[in-house]
C-alpha cells in the first residue's frame, strides 16, 4: 500500500517501505552506541544516517526503559530542542520526528522544526496530546503499550495480543479522528508491555493491523525480544534485528524505526527486489 502524509506542507510519501533513524539525546538509552549528548555530535550521526538511506529522523530526549530516570518537561526540552534546531538547519529536506508523550514538548519541538509527533502512549499519558497534535496539523505516530514504562514489563497479560492491539487501535483512531488528527501511523509497540512470546505473536500477525488502512511502523531494533532469545545483548543484536525487519516487511510494515540505517536500508532493497520476482 502507498501512504502520503502532510508534514507541515511537505509530503512524506511511503510508496515503498522506508527507514526512520533513531537519534537519542539521552545518556541512558538501552543501546549505548545510540546515546549522544550534544547537537554537533548528533548532526554528524544524522548525516551518516541520511547518507545510508534514512527518510525520517526520530529525536528522543527521555529513555523509556523501565528503570530510566524521569525528566521534567523543561529537562526534556533542554535535550531535544537544540538538536532539532541544528538538524533542521543542517538538513532542511529531512523529516524530523519528536519522540515524546508530552503535549507541551511536542508543540515546542514542532515549532523548532519537527514535522511528526511520535508518542509511545498514544495520548494516554497526556490528555492534551491529541488536541495539541490536531492543532499542529502534523502526522501522529500512536503506539500501543500495556501499562506505562515503569511497570509495563512486570506482568503483561493478553488473551489474544494481535486482536487486542487491533481493537486498541480501532478505538484510538476514532479518538484521533474526533480530535481532528488527519494522519496517523500505527506502532504496535514491540517490547512495551509484552512478553517475548507476545512480541513474536504480534509480529506474526502484524498484517492484521492493515485492516485499519493505516501505515504500520515496526520498532524492533536491538530489542530484548531479540537478544534475550539469542542469549546476548543489544550490542550483538544486529543480525537478529535484520531478520525481524525482513519478517516485518513481509507482514506489511511501511516504516522501520532503527539504530542501524545502512543495514535496514539494504534489507528493504532486497525485500523490494524480491517482490518483483515471479515464481517459475
Amino acid at each position: 500500500m502507498n501512504y502520503t502524509f502532510n508534514c507541515k506542507g511537505r509530503l512524506l510519501c511511503l510508496e515503498q517501505p522506508a527507514v526512520m533513524g533513531i537519534l537519542n539525546a539521552t545518556p541512558d538509552s538501552f543501546y549505548t552506541r545510540g546515546r549522544q549528548h550534544n547537537a554537533e555530535a548528533m548532526v554528524e550521526q544524522a548525516r551518516a544516517m541520511i547518507a545510508a538511506g534514512a527518510l525520517v529522523l526520530d529525536i528522543g530526549g527521555m529513555s523509556t526503559r523501565p528503570d530510566a530516570a524521569d525528566l521534567s518537561p523543561a529537562e526534556e526540552l533542554d535535550r531535544v530542542l537544540p538538536v532539532i534546531e541544528a538538524l533542521s538547519a543542517a538538513f532542511p529536506d529531512v523529516f524530523i520526528s519528536i519522540d515524546t508523550y508530552r503535549a507541551a514538548v511536542a508543540a515546542q519541538a514542532v515549532a523548532a522544526g519537527a514535522a511528526i509527533v511520535n508518542d509511545i502512549s498514544a495520548g494516554d499519558a497526556d490528555p492534551a496530546m491529541l488536541e495539541t497534535v490536531a492543532g499542529l496539523n502534523v502526522p501522529y505516530i500512536a503506539m500501543h503499550m500495556q501499562g506505562m514504562p515503569a511497570t509495563m514489563q512486570q506482568n503483561p497479560q493478553y488473551d489474544n495480543v494481535v486482536l487486542e492491539v487491533l481493537d486498541y487501535f480501532v478505538h484510538k483512531l476514532k479518538a484521533c479522528s474526533d480530535a481532528g488528527i488527519k494522519d496517523v501511523i500505527l506502532d504496535p509497540g514491540f517490547g512495551f508491555g509484552k512478553t517475548i512470546a507476545h512480541n513474536y505473536q504480534l509480529l506474526k500477525g502484524l498484517h492484521t493491523l492493515q485492516l485499519t488502512g493505516k501505515a504500520v511502523l515496526a520498532g524492533l531494533s536491538r530489542k530484548s525480544m531479540i537478544y534475550k532469545l539469542l542469549g546476548n545483548g543489544p550490542g550483538d543484536a544486529l543480525n537478529g534485528t535484520t531478520a525481524l525487519h525482513m519478517l516485518a516487511l513481509q507482514q506489511g510494515a511501511a516504516l522501520l524505526r532503527v539504530h542501524d540505517v545502512k543495514e535496514a536500508s539494504e534489507c528493504i532493497k532486497i525485500f523490494n527486489y524480491f517482490q518483483t520476482i515471479s515464481e517459475l
